[in-house]
């Protein structure tokens, strides 16, 4: 009995660690690289609704972000608890873009309310709803 016992707590400490690395994430994760986008709604990305590239995040020291977002750029903030993520686009350059793809993307980046990072892919998502993935570009 005392066998099973402890063979079932392994297997509690084992699934339990294997899930708290998104749960205490470190914020040092996410930043010295280039978030390229990658999806958006579990969908491959359709990069034709970029006219000028594709989006990309950075998150920068002391809870700022910078980006692109298809046609123009901007910089704001954002905050990390745990798995956790706040992101505030900010301030936006207002040049004309020919598509839709740039206002789809900010919408989503409003509702990340968290995030996970597996290898070089951050995956963000409002609950079990993924929203958008990027892969990791170094700097």
């Amino acid at each position: 009995m005392k066998q099973r016992h402890a063979f079932l707590m392994g297997l509690l400490i084992l699934f339990t660690s294997g899930c708290g690395s998104t749960a205490k994430l470190n914020p040092n994760a996410l930043m010295d690289q280039t978030w390229v986008l990658a999806s958006m709604m579990g969908s491959e990305l359709d990069t034709s609704k970029f006219a000028a590239g594709v989006p990309t995040l950075n998150f920068l020291e002391g809870g700022n972000l910078a980006g692109f977002a298809g046609c123009n750029n901007f910089s704001g903030g954002f905050s990390l608890e745990g798995a956790d993520i706040k992101l505030d686009p900010g301030a936006i350059t207002k040049k004309a873009c020919p598509s839709t793809g740039e206002d789809e993307f900010l919408a989503a980046l409003e509702k990340a309310k968290n995030l996970k990072i597996e290898k070089e892919k951050l995956t963000l998502m409002d609950g079990a709803t993924e929203l958008m993935s990027f892969f990791s570009k170094k700097d």
